[in-house]
């Protein structure tokens, strides 16, 4: 059975994510693993640290995983646990620990202020290249709302997007929220405004009907609520957010050059700025 993966750096948000993960653990009836890294040192140049630092290196990782594995033993008692310490990148490390994991968990970076609605490099790194889904812990996870919202589009990857929503949902006893967002059309390109702010929002539905229907067959103990709307697609799935347990949106394989890494702009979009936390859904290889 695949575990769930989390990775911590002994941050007060890796300790959230590590309480998600338990969480999520406790519900699939899933492993958890708890996973630390420790750069090498630089370049891999042989080094001959002073007195003590290797020694100090080292119970430093050993209580960041003893500490994450007493947070998720608290958070859902029961569950089984094993920890980890990989000397790596934290980004190398979690993408490489994607491959035989169910799904990845991380924590968001931010430092309060403005800094506290960006995903620090490592998030992103492992968001932008992580084969299978990676959840980016943010926003409130504390009340349950029994929501879980997804974002619909035309490619292939909303089929993954919504695979994982609807399973997400039947295990939690929530329902889902399918959101497809049409681009509001141009007022200096047509002659009637509002009839071509209906027709895309009548194209939008009929496009929701369809991407829905085997997941309604597959999984119809999971209401659904379907969402047809005009306008940005980033700021209609924040908005939302605000009253979800997970935001899910998929990601197209080799999307993303304008950002330096394999993610769209609207999932590069709302995982800086939703108000829940965000499952990004990957193909794997």
């Amino acid at each position: 059975m695949r575990p769930i993966v989390v990775g911590t750096d002994g941050s007060p948000c890796a300790g959230l994510a590590v309480e998600w993960a338990a969480e999520e653990a406790g519900r699939t009836g899933r492993p958890l693993h708890v996973l630390h890294a420790v750069e090498r040192w630089p370049y891999d140049v042989p080094f001959h640290p002073a007195p003590g630092l290797a020694e100090s290196r080292a119970e430093d990782a050993d209580r960041v995983l003893a500490d994450a594995a007493d947070i998720a033993v608290k958070a859902r008692p029961g569950i089984e646990v094993t920890t980890g310490l990989v000397e790596e990148s934290p980004s190398e490390a979690l993408r490489q620990a994607a491959f035989g994991a169910y799904e990845v968990v991380i924590g968001n970076r931010g430092l309060g202020g403005l800094a506290a609605l960006l995903l620090g490099s490592t998030g992103l790194k492992v968001a932008g290249h992580a084969p299978g889904p990676v959840i980016i812990v943010r926003g409130e996870t504390g009340e349950t709302r029994g929501e879980v919202v997804v974002g619909v589009d035309r490619s292939g990857e909303s089929a993954l997007a919504l695979e994982y929503a609807f399973e997400t949902a039947s295990l939690r006893g929530a329902w889902v929220r399918a959101v497809h967002v049409t681009p509001a059309p141009s007022a200096a390109l047509t002659t009637s405004y509002p009839a071509a702010i209906r027709d895309a929002a009548a194209a939008a539905a009929t496009l929701l009907i369809g991407a829905l229907a085997p997941w309604r067959e597959r999984y119809p103990e999971v209401r659904v609520v379907e969402q047809a709307a005009v306008g940005h697609t980033v700021g209609e799935l924040v908005e939302r957010s605000a009253r979800a347990d997970l935001l899910v949106v998929g990601v197209r394989p080799n999307c993303g050059g304008r950002y330096g890494l394999h993610l769209g702009s609207v999932s590069h979009g709302v995982i800086h700025h939703s108000a829940c936390p965000v499952a990004v859904v990957r193909a794997r290889p």
